[in-house]
């Protein structure tokens, strides 16, 4: 018997202090990622897919890191696509 998978979003609770929830819960509804943000209460997020999983992660990084965080991730970013061209030639 094959395992059953479920299309069902999955709602995830995230706790971030009052100004960062708000800039995400902001971003996350111009990327159409479906989210609610009630006064006093945890985001919450649907993931319905990987690329909603890696999108939410990118929002939150970059409204939590400090910003010598943000160069280093931006560093290693170029550097894997440096890699990736000089793989192609």
């Amino acid at each position: 018997m094959k395992p059953s998978t479920s299309n069902q979003p999955i709602t995830h609770s995230i706790e971030i202090n009052f100004n960062q929830r708000w800039s995400i819960y902001y971003r996350l509804q111009q990327l159409e990622i479906p989210c609610s943000c009630l006064t006093n209460q945890p985001l919450q997020v649907e993931i319905n897919n990987p690329s909603a999983i890696a999108q939410l992660c990118g929002v939150i990084k970059q409204s939590t890191a400090s910003r010598s965080e943000l160069i280093d991730w931006l560093n290693d970013c170029w550097k894997i696509e440096s890699k990736r061209r000089k793989s192609k030639s």
